[in-house]
Order: structure tokens, then sequence, then C-alpha cells
């Protein structure tokens, strides 16, 4: 995950509730911290649908919001959770 100002969607990740769907903005690799997966490995390609497990914030910079997302794979099977940047997500597909 790198940091980058944040995606603006029509419509706004603020007001987005867990169990709402999600799409990723961009391909989501692996930085490491799921086990069982090599790093580096494509969790979610761009425009990969997902649901919104919970949203939170960095504990060094409550600023930074983080966001809880599990993607589904080609099975139709949900990925591990992780931890997404706003940058990282849209609300919108495509």
């Amino acid at each position: 995950m790198t940091k980058q100002q944040p995606r603006i969607d029509s419509v706004g990740l603020e007001q987005l509730q867990p169990g709402d769907i999600i799409y990723a903005a961009t391909d989501i690799y692996n930085d490491g911290s799921i086990p069982d997966m090599p790093e580096k490995e494509i969790i979610a390609s761009a425009g990969t649908r997902g649901v919104l497990i919970n949203t939170g914030h960095l504990a060094e910079d409550e600023s930074q919001a983080i966001f809880l997302v599990r993607f589904e794979d080609g099975h139709s099977r949900l990925s591990p959770a992780i931890g997404c940047w706003p940058q990282e997500l849209t609300g919108t597909p495509g």
C-alpha cells in the first residue's frame, strides 16, 4: 500500500457501510502481510468486486483512513480480509 491522494468517486467512500459492495480502483498486491500467499501476488485486479468489512484509521495518524475489504476471486469466493488505502478503492464499478 502506498500513500497517494484519495480517489474521488460519485459515491464517497466515507458514506459506505460494512456489507456494502466496493471495487478495487487499482491492482492490489500482497505486501507480505497475508500468510500462505506469496508476497507480491495479486489479490484483486482493478475493477474486482469486494465487500466492505470495516473502516478505521492508522493509530499514528487518525486522519489516514483504512478500509478492511474482502475481494472476490475468479470463482466468487472471498479473499482474506485486507486493509486498503482509500485510493485503492472505488464505490463504483469500472
